[in-house]
């Protein structure tokens, strides 16, 4: 609240020519308003929630006849190599022409390879399985799977980190990224 200070503040029987209102502001209901604001706003404010993404990784004990058998065709397999570049292919290892890209093209890669997968089957999805190698380092590994979800991909991708073939190794060390 504003309060005026009217006190004469002069003396008796002189001529008082005009008295000067000393102001003074209470800002007390202010600060309290501001933080009951502050406090409705943090009760009533909903956090973040963390968002995950899910992974598949094969079984090391899995010894079933129950497999998930994949189709070649529409697979993607990319490996994850060291100076920030990828190796990727379609299909089968042993039959595909691999190509080294680096993350900045790997996505146009990604999205070619989605619509060429749904135009063939009838719109079904492609796979992905992911293949770090002991090159690639983990903003190599979280880098494709943001790629993966800026693309769409709606199929958990498979992580296998442990089933890199010979023919995969020996083309990745010509092309140097192993």
């Amino acid at each position: 609240m504003a309060e005026l200070d009217t006190s004469g503040g002069g003396k008796k029987g002189k001529k008082v020519r005009s008295k000067k209102a000393n102001t003074k502001v209470d800002l007390t209901a202010m600060v309290d308003l501001a933080f009951l604001l502050i406090t409705f706003f943090m009760l009533t404010t909903s956090l973040s929630k963390p968002i995950a993404m899910d992974i598949a990784k094969p079984d090391k004990d899995d010894n079933s006849e129950e497999k998930n058998e994949l189709r070649a065709s529409e697979t993607m397999t990319i490996l994850l190599g060291k100076n920030d570049k990828v190796a990727w292919y379609m299909g089968e290892a042993k039959t595909a022409q691999p190509h080294v890209e680096g993350f900045a093209e790997v996505r146009k890669s990604i999205l070619e390879n989605k619509k060429k997968v749904a135009d063939a089957t009838g719109g079904r999805q492609i796979v992905m399985v992911i293949k770090p190698t002991s090159g690639a380092t983990y903003k190599n590994f979280v880098d494709i799977m943001d790629e993966l979800a800026i693309t769409k991909i709606k199929t958990a991708p498979a992580i296998d980190d442990e089933n890199i073939t010979d023919g995969e190794k020996q083309f990745m060390k010509q092309a140097g990224i192993l």
